[in-house]
C-alpha cells in the first residue's frame, strides 16, 4: 500500500529531549516467515513460452506478430473486409494524390461515411499485414512503398481538413443518375442515391428526401427549392498544383497560387452546373409534378366552371327579377287602369244617381205642388223651383241620395213638403243654409 507524504515540516522536538531516557517502544517486530513467491505478469509468460516452445527471442516476436495479425483479421473480418487489387500493391508512395486512400485502407464500401474508429481500425489492420518489418522476417523483400501509401491515407483521412478536400474530389462516392426508360417504382430508390450521395455537401442538414409517389406537394416543392438554392462547402484544393518552397522564387510561387484559385472557381462553377443539370433532370422525369399540374389545371377549369355557374345563375336570377319586376309592373299599370276604370264607372254611376235623385227631388217638388196650399201661380212654381235648385247644390252626393230615398213614394204634397223642410232644418243646423234663405221650403 502507497504511503501519503505530507509537504508539511514535522514538529521540532521538546529542548532536553534524548532518545535513552524519553524514548518508549509501542510494540514489538514480529519474527521472520517464509513465504513462496510466484513469478507472474507479460515478460515471465513470454519466457515460459519460448522455454516451452524452445525459441528464440526473434522467433518468438515473429510468431506472435503473425498470430496478432491473425487474431485482428478475424475480429475485423466482419466490418473491413475488402480484397487488394495487385495494381495497388505496386503503387509509388511519391504519387500519393493520386491514390484512392479509402481503397488502401480497405474502406471502399464506406468512403466519406467511415467513422474515425473505422479508418484507425483499418490503419492497424493494414499495418499489420503490410509492415516492413513482418516482410522481412517472413523472408520477403523489404520494400515499403504500400506501407507508406497506408501511412499517407490514414495520415490525410484522420486530418479534418484534409479529407474534406480529398472527399470534395473523391469520385468513387460519386453516383450517376439513372437512365430516362427506368421503371417508375426504381425511379424513385434510383435517384434518392443520387442525392443522398450529392448531400455530404451540403452545408444545412438534415437535407431533404426526393420521397415517393406518395409525398405532398409541399415536400416535393421543399426538396426543389432546396436543391435550387443548394449551399455546397465543396473545394478542389486537393487538385492545386504543389506551390514551390523556395522563397527565392516568390514570382512564380505568385503565379502557382494565382493559377489554383482561378482554377478552384472553375471548377466550382462546372460542378454547381453540373448539379444544376442533375436536378433539372429529376424534375422532367418527376411524374409527381406532372400529376400536380393536371390537379392545379383541373382545379383552376373547376374554378373556371363556378365562376361561369355563378354568373349564369346570376343573370338568369337578375333576368328572373326583371320579368318579375315587369310583371308586377304591368299587374299594376293594369290594376290601376281597371281601377281607374271602375272609378269612372263608379263616378259616372254617382253622377247618374245624382241626376237620378235630382231629377227625382225635382219631381217630388212638382208632386208637392211646388209647396203651394192652393192652385200654384207661375211665380209661386219658379219660387219653388228656384229653391229646390238652390237646395239641391247646397247637397252632397250622399244627402241627396238620402232625401231622394225618403222621397221615394211619397205623393202626397205635405208628406213631400215636410221631407224638404226637415231637411232644411238640418241644413241650417250644419250651417249649410241661413234663415229665410228657402222661403218656400220653410
Amino acid at each position: 500500500m502507497a504511503t501519503a507524504l505530507s509537504a508539511l515540516p514535522l514538529p521540532a522536538l521538546p529542548s532536553g529531549w534524548s532518545a535513552e531516557k524519553d524514548f518508549k517502544a509501542v510494540g514489538h517486530l514480529s519474527s521472520a516467515t517464509q513465504r513462496n513467491v510466484e513469478p507472474v505478469g507479460p515478460h515471465f509468460l513470454a519466457h515460459a513460452r519460448r522455454k516451452r516452445h524452445k525459441r528464440t527471442f526473434s522467433e518468438d516476436e515473429r510468431i506472435e506478430a503473425q498470430r496478432n495479425v491473425k487474431k485482428v483479421e478475424d475480429e475485423d473480418a466482419g466490418e473491413i473486409s475488402e480484397p487488394e487489387d495487385p495494381m495497388m500493391l505496386q503503387r509509388d508512395a511519391k504519387d500519393w494524390k493520386g491514390q484512392d486512400h479509402y481503397a488502401v485502407l480497405g474502406l471502399s464500401k464506406y468512403r466519406y461515411k467511415a467513422t474515425e474508429e473505422q479508418i484507425k481500425k483499418a490503419h492497424r489492420k493494414k499495418v499489420l499485414k503490410h509492415h516492413p518489418d513482418k516482410k522481412a522476417a517472413a523472408g520477403n523483400t523489404e520494400d515499403d512503398s504500400f506501407f507508406k501509401c497506408i501511412q499517407k491515407a490514414t495520415e490525410v483521412l484522420l486530418d479534418p481538413v484534409r479529407r474534406r478536400q480529398f472527399d470534395s474530389v473523391d469520385e468513387r462516392a460519386d453516383v450517376e443518375p439513372p437512365a430516362k426508360k427506368e421503371a417508375q417504382k426504381s425511379w424513385y430508390k434510383l435517384w434518392n442515391k443520387v442525392f443522398d450521395s450529392e448531400a455530404r455537401f451540403s452545408n444545412k442538414q438534415p437535407v431533404p428526401r426526393l420521397g415517393d409517389e406518395k409525398s405532398t406537394k409541399e415536400q416535393v416543392e421543399e426538396f426543389y427549392n432546396f436543391w435550387y438554392n443548394f449551399d455546397s462547402w465543396r473545394t478542389f484544393e486537393y487538385l492545386d498544383e504543389d506551390v514551390p518552397d523556395d522563397n527565392e522564387n516568390r514570382d512564380q510561387k505568385r503565379h502557382v497560387e494565382r493559377k489554383n484559385n482561378n482554377a478552384r472557381k472553375k471548377r466550382k462553377t462546372e460542378d454547381t452546373q453540373r448539379l444544376r443539370k442533375v436536378v433539372d433532370d429529376c424534375l422532367a422525369q418527376d411524374e409527381r409534378i406532372k400529376q400536380f399540374k393536371k390537379q392545379e389545371s383541373a382545379q383552376k377549369n373547376k374554378k373556371k366552371l363556378e365562376r361561369e355557374a355563378a354568373a349564369k345563375k346570376e343573370a338568369e336570377e337578375a333576368a328572373k327579377k326583371k320579368e318579375e319586376e315587369a310583371r308586377l309592373a304591368k299587374e299594376k299599370e293594369e290594376a290601376a287602369k281597371q281601377e281607374k276604370a271602375e272609378g269612372k264607372k263608379a263616378k259616372e254611376a254617382a253622377k247618374n244617381a245624382a241626376k237620378k235623385n235630382k231629377r227625382v227631388l225635382r219631381g217630388a217638388a212638382k208632386d208637392g205642388n211646388y209647396f203651394a196650399d192652393g192652385e200654384a201661380s207661375p211665380a209661386q212654381i219658379d219660387a219653388a223651383l228656384n229653391d229646390t235648385d238652390a237646395f239641391i247644390v247646397k247637397l252632397d252626393v250622399d244627402e241627396l241620395a238620402r232625401v231622394a230615398g225618403a222621397l221615394n213614394g211619397k205623393t202626397d204634397a205635405k208628406e213631400i213638403k215636410s221631407v224638404f223642410v226637415e231637411e232644411v232644418k238640418k241644413l241650417k243646423t250644419a250651417g249649410k243654409v241661413k234663415d229665410g234663405e228657402f222661403k218656400t221650403l220653410e
